[in-house]
């Protein structure tokens, strides 16, 4: 299976200060370093909550600093928009300083694929494998099904699980109807990850045809700002831009199996269609796992 193209990627630290993005609510962005997230931090009246962590416990102690300057004495909240390392590989940072909340089904998936992440990841880069040295996985305090309201006070936030789509326990952030953080369903001027097999012939736990249709449902909510999980926070039409293209390697890669194009062939035609279509876009390595997704081989060489 394809892996991510780490040989020019920076350390994977998370930097910089929080910038405000709507009231009460900051980022600290990824500066489109691939092993770094964007990293949220809403403030309300009485409460804070922080989403993702960065990756290791490096990262998650210079995102509660951040924290919990902004927060102050308010109660702290910690929340994971999904299972994988540089979003939330950092929560032992946490403990004891937040109240830690999942959905139940990316707590299940950490617990079923945390450690194999862990080593693969390791595996990267020797600056990778640095951070995530004394990485200790972290129960949840809150662990929910479906949808969660946090009363931040004066500002509320609703975590609701969408999975399977890039994971299997994704999970987006609403802020006051206003602002979404989307964790990896969205990402700005980048392929979308579609970690289909990656951890082998039975791993199948991303869904392309679920993830089209998790975007036109968060169209619908009609946000403002969009935080994606990487690259510059945006508005709606990130959403729009990542279901069209998840929504024509689908219809493409349909067509061309039809025609009785393998897989291989596929992955070369789609590259060159989708290359000159959306030609500002980094992370091309993540075509191929797309095509996967929805073509279906189950022994592809990639």
């Amino acid at each position: 299976m394809t892996t991510p193209d780490v040989t020019a990627v920076p350390a994977p630290l998370v930097q910089g200060e929080p910038r405000k993005v709507a009231d009460g609510v900051f980022v600290i962005p990824d500066q489109r370093n691939p092993a770094v997230p964007n990293i949220g931090i809403v403030v309300g009246e009485h409460a804070a909550l922080v989403i993702d962590t960065g990756m290791g416990p490096r990262n998650g102690a210079y995102v509660l600093d951040h924290a919990k300057r902004l927060a102050g004495d308010r109660h702290l909240y910690l929340t994971i928009t999904h299972y994988h390392p540089e979003h939330g590989f950092g929560a032992q940072a946490f403990r004891g300083s937040a109240t830690i909340v999942y959905n139940r089904r990316q707590y299940k998936e950490l617990q079923r694929k945390g450690a194999d992440d862990l080593a693969m990841f390791s595996s990267f880069a020797e600056s990778i494998a640095a951070e995530l040295k004394d990485v200790e996985f972290v129960q949840p305090d809150i662990a929910y099904d479906g949808e969660l309201q946090l009363e931040l006070g004066g500002r509320t936030a609703v975590l609701r699980e969408w999975g399977p789509a890039h994971t299997h326990g994704d999970q987006t952030v609403l802020v006051d109807g206003n602002v979404l953080f989307s964790g990896d369903l969205a990402v700005t001027r980048m392929f979308p990850i579609v970690p289909y097999m990656m951890h082998g012939p039975h791993d199948t736990d991303s869904d392309g045809n679920h993830w089209i249709e998790v975007l036109d449902q968060l169209l619908a909510l009609a946000p403002r700002i969009v935080v994606p999980g990487h690259g510059e926070v945006t508005d709606v039409s990130v959403l729009h831009e990542d279901r069209d293209y998840l929504a024509y390697i689908r219809d493409r890669a349909m067509e061309l199996k039809a025609a009785g194009a393998r897989f291989e062939e596929a992955v070369t035609q789609l590259g060159e269609e989708v290359g000159a279509r959306w030609k500002t876009w980094d992370r091309g390595e993540f075509i191929a796992a797309t095509v996967l997704a929805f073509y279906g081989t189950p022994e592809p060489s990639i």
